[in-house]
């Protein structure tokens, strides 16, 4: 028997456990990483190195995916991957705790703990959203999409806030209790989102069911031109937009005189114009979101921020007379609509052939978004130091770096009109 679509009740309740992922990937990656750098002199190359060893692991997201197509439900994926995220963050502070008393155990518990946050985050965010894709009725995606996603920013939002309050004055003991508070915190927000949102467990067939291979139902997906295609265009557009993650306020500060008070208002411009983009597709794509409308939007969000970019090369030749907030925040609003639009179609094309396969296929396109979040961030950091040191002129080197980005942008684009962006799907089977 095929279950009902999710209500808005449904994908709420979903949205809260993309909430607490958020929330808990912003300890490991943000507040830790200042602390390791800040109050511990450690070399910044070493939480860079552990984010971006989270990001390599979550290329087993496929792996998750496939675990849970083959046992038919999602929740105890989810649930799985938030206990191993929330214990991760956890063992993350007792490696702080060694790395600062310079002991041999701390980088490889570090290491162990980033493991754990990774593979956590890709066994839940995976899950979560194959369960999204084959519960969401075509027509809701888009509003589905947005509404994740902006929770999963107000989780991110809200726990700095709190995590922010909590800290001071600063102490080992006080890290410790706060991040296993919110860790905790957020996993029991998690369990209330999944709590019986699946129903019962469906009835064992009376025969076995022959299961592919992990190796050949990878193959077999590949083996889709339009699968494939996407994926290729998941990892340009993400490459594209992380790209900027690392050089905005250095951008802000080298050319603009911004303070670091100045810049860090700056990027909250930007997150903010992401929210409005995001509003925007949820809204908009509901509405007008039928025959290939969602790819029509994938395209307006990938040259908007390609255009966003051309106005930040000229603004880097320009100066300080440029009007930067507004051209962040057009930057943002494009960002999030090329962001929220993909994620729709991501929900239509991985239940397109029917087959109980939504796992498998939106863990490749996890994978591939982890590898470019990792390479798109580190390329882009890369690009301004050898400019710089090659060319002799900031201005000059960031002009390259953003119409570069500007580029990928355009290319991903034109990746998104070559085939439709999310066909019907076919109805979901049960395991």
């Amino acid at each position: 028997m095929t279950p009902a679509p999710l209500g808005w009740p449904g994908i709420i309740r979903l949205g809260l456990v993309q909430s607490a992922i958020g929330a808990i990937v912003m300890l490991a990656t943000s507040l830790l990483n200042r602390v390791m750098v800040v109050e511990y002199a450690l070399p910044a190359a070493l939480p860079a190195g552990l984010v971006a060893w989270h990001y390599a692991v979550q290329l087993s997201r496929p792996a998750w995916g496939y675990g849970s197509d083959r046992g038919g439900r999602r929740t105890p994926w989810i649930v799985l991957g938030m206990a191993t995220l929330a214990g991760g963050s956890i063992l993350s502070v007792a490696a702080l705790a060694l790395l600062a008393q310079h002991s041999p155990w701390g980088l490889p518990l570090a290491i162990a703990a980033f493991s754990m946050i990774g593979a956590g985050v890709g066994a839940a965010g995976t899950s979560l959203l194959a369960l999204l894709a084959a519960r969401v009725a075509p027509g809701r995606r888009a509003a589905a999409a947005s509404i994740t996603w902006i929770m999963m920013i107000a989780g991110i939002v809200i726990t700095a806030g709190v995590a922010g309050a909590m800290i001071d004055p600063y102490s080992l003991p006080r890290l410790a209790r706060v991040i296993t508070t919110i860790a905790l915190t957020a996993f029991g927000v998690a369990m209330i989102g999944v709590w019986r949102i699946e129903g019962a467990a469906p009835p064992a067939p009376a025969a076995p069911v022959a299961r592919p291979r992990f190796v050949d139902a990878l193959r077999a997906m590949l083996a889709d031109d339009q699968a494939r295609r996407f994926t290729l265009f998941v990892f340009l557009s993400m490459f594209a937009y992380s790209m900027q993650e690392l050089i905005l306020e250095p951008f802000a500060g080298l050319l603009f005189g911004y303070t670091p008070g100045q810049s860090t208002q700056l990027g909250g411009v930007l997150h903010g114009g992401v929210l409005g983009g995001m509003i925007v597709v949820g809204i908009g794509g509901s509405l007008f979101g039928r025959g290939g409308g969602m790819r029509r939007w994938i395209v307006l969000g990938c040259t908007g921020s390609a255009l966003a970019l051309a106005g930040l090369v000229i603004a880097a030749g320009a100066g300080r007379g440029w009007p930067l907030a507004a051209n962040i925040a057009a930057l943002g609003v494009g960002n999030g609509v090329f962001a929220v639009s993909a994620i729709g179609t991501m929900m239509g094309l991985a239940g397109a052939d029917g087959a109980n396969r939504e796992g498998i296929r939106m863990g490749v396109w996890g994978a591939a978004q982890a590898i470019a979040f990792a390479l798109g961030g580190l390329m882009g950091a890369i690009g301004l130091d050898l400019g710089r040191a090659l060319i002799g002129s900031t201005a000059h080197t960031f002009m390259i770096v953003f119409a570069l980005q500007a580029m990928l942008f355009l290319l991903a684009a034109s990746l998104a009109l070559q085939g439709p962006a999310g066909r019907p799907a076919a109805r979901p089977q049960t395991a």
